[in-house]
């Protein structure tokens, strides 16, 4: 995804930057930086540099800009030159902590932080606002840090920083916190009703969501706000090429590249409404005709193209190996969750690849941030697998997406228990029925029996361990009671679950006979049998055989009498 960066203190109105007549500053870099249009901002930073290779700003949203191009080696190259002869410059420290967390050196980049506001004494808001703008950004950043820093930020005397609350709705939405990050947008929109960056950002939220109803109209009302907005007129381009709508995609796609830069990246989006418009061929050879021109400087993602083209024609092996290429091609900062969920649904299809197809579907949900999505891509892949008819990996998926079920219901539950069952995960299924299912809705029998049908698996083939025996009283207790609840109320369903509990008082009769050589036990559960169903032909018949004396043997060396002589 594309970084958004805020610019501070400009008109939104600006237009046709790239041909002022005037000298190049630092605010109109900021500017283009602000709409996306990396190649403008960095043209503008060059030519500041190359004039004075020594303007903090400059070398500060220069790194930022590369960091919004995914090239984090050249933006730490920047920043750590620049600090040699600098090395208590607050924003430079902001933005080699943004490189820092990004190499996974998390404790470096806090350092780089904290020394960065305490040079400022914790009241510069541009400084504020830059520590937890790259915390926000990088995958291992703190967002939590982030919102504490920008409420310093709202803090300070006079503050009226309408940048510092898009930050903070950032925050909260890296958080997965929509209500708080839509309040902290519309406070931005409060200071400045101009920023098309916080509408646009409030339609991000409801996009997550799901809901066209809002997310639509707000990136419309984004583009009203600034015509030059580019990320909203692409926002409207990604939803209508999702719809399969292609005349639509191809009006904002258009309209996009009105506003925007030349790029590798613009290129691939024209050659891909060959995708949305179903010219799977046309794909397939116009990718490939990039990739055999370009040689390794091409866009990594015309290998995606060619791997959704060869899957829109079924032909999965093609799609998996320009799949693969892609991976080994992209940089590791630019893949996104929609990705590695494309990974997982075409490795699914090979059985040499399912552990590798898990872990692809686990990255796309870890990646996403949207909770509906998350759910969404562990239905595609619990769905795979019951289709190949993995049991256990469809156990397991319905286990990944348990947590994210808001007011999981007894159909969540039973199915995920259900499938722990068939999959021969007995363990599981018991701690999901004896556990969750009994815990939530102990009036349903459905719990009950699935917990004693489970640690019956768990035992041997005789039951030998009596690990059912507490499940079987259970079972029983809770089948008698819904009947005699129902049976006060007149219930047609009075003796609904009557075999359930002469079953179970079965199976206790003949533990206890079998296994423990109770017969006094067992006969008070064939007693029970009778309590709940007084007709049956079984239970008298174990009990008379269960009770009936022993027979007496004759006294050793008595002969029989043979009658009168």
């Amino acid at each position: 995804m594309k970084k958004n960066m805020r610019i501070g203190l400009l008109v939104a109105g600006v237009v046709g930057l790239c041909n002022v007549a005037f000298a190049q500053t630092v605010d109109q870099g900021k500017k283009f930086l602000y709409y996306q249009r990396y190649k403008s901002a960095n043209d503008i930073f060059d030519k500041i540099l190359a004039g004075n290779p020594n303007n903090i700003d400059a070398i500060y949203w220069k790194g930022q800009t590369l960091l919004s191009q995914h090239d984090s080696a050249a933006a730490g190259d920047l920043y750590s030159k620049a600090l040699q002869t600098n090395g208590n410059a607050p924003l430079l420290l902001a933005g080699m902590g943004g490189v820092e967390l990004r190499m996974g050196k998390v404790p470096d980049a806090k350092q780089r932080f904290e020394t960065a506001i305490s040079l400022t004494k914790g009241k510069d808001i541009n400084v504020l606002n830059a520590v937890a703008d790259n915390n926000i950004d990088a995958r291992s950043g703190d967002a939590q840090y982030a919102i504490e820093k920008l409420t310093q930020a709202t803090q300070i005397k006079n503050f009226n920083n309408a940048d510092t609350w898009v930050l903070m709705g950032d925050a909260y939405r890296k958080l997965v916190d929509g209500g708080n990050a839509v309040q902290s947008y519309q406070k931005a929109l409060a200071i400045d009703p101009k920023d098309a960056e916080a509408k646009y950002k409030i339609g991000k939220i409801y996009e997550t969501q799901h809901n066209q109803e809002f997310y639509l109209p707000a990136y419309q009302d984004a583009i009203q706000m600034d015509p030059n907005y580019a990320p909203a007129y692409y926002a409207l381009y990604v939803h209508y090429f999702d719809h399969g709508d292609v005349e639509k995609t191809t009006e904002f796609l258009n309209k996009y590249k009105a506003v925007t830069d030349p790029s590798p990246d613009l290129d691939y989006d024209v050659t891909a409404l060959l995708y949305v418009g179903k010219k799977y061929d046309e794909g397939i050879a116009a990718s490939k005709d990039a990739i055999q021109k370009l040689g390794d400087k091409v866009y990594p993602k015309y290998y995606l193209l060619a791997a959704y083209s060869y899957d829109g024609k079924n032909d999965s092996v093609n799609a998996r190996e320009y799949l693969l290429q892609y991976f080994q091609k992209q940089k590791p900062d630019a893949f996104v969750s929609a990705d590695y969920e494309f990974q997982g649904k075409i490795l699914t299809k090979f059985a040499a690849d399912s552990a590798a197809a898990i872990a692809a579907y686990q990255k796309a949900i870890d990646l996403d941030t949207s909770v509906v999505n998350k759910l969404r891509i562990v239905k595609q892949a619990s769905d795979a697998a019951k289709a190949s008819v993995k049991k256990g990996t469809y156990a397991y998926w319905l286990g990944v997406g348990y947590p994210y079920i808001k007011n999981p219901n007894q159909t969540d539950v039973y199915n995920w228990g259900f499938a722990n069952y068939s999959a021969g995960n007995y363990k599981k299924s018991d701690s999901i029925f004896c556990g969750i299912y009994e815990s939530k809705w102990p009036d349903e029998i459905f719990g009950y029996l699935w917990c004693k049908n489970s640690r019956v698996a768990m035992d041997d083939s005789t039951g030998s361990q009596g690990l059912a025996v507490d499940a079987y009283n259970k079972l029983a207790d809770m089948a008698r009671k819904i009947d005699s609840v129902n049976k006060a109320a007149n219930s047609p369903d009075s003796v609904k679950y009557r075999s359930q509990a002469v079953s179970s008082y079965f199976a206790l009769a003949q533990y206890y006979n079998d296994i423990k050589h109770d017969k006094q036990s067992a006969v008070a559960y064939l007693q029970k049998v009778l309590e709940v169903d007084p007709t049956n032909p079984n239970a008298p018949k174990f009990i008379s055989i269960l009770t009936r004396p022993p027979a007496q043997r004759p006294a050793s060396g008595a002969k029989p009498k043979s009658g009168a002589k």
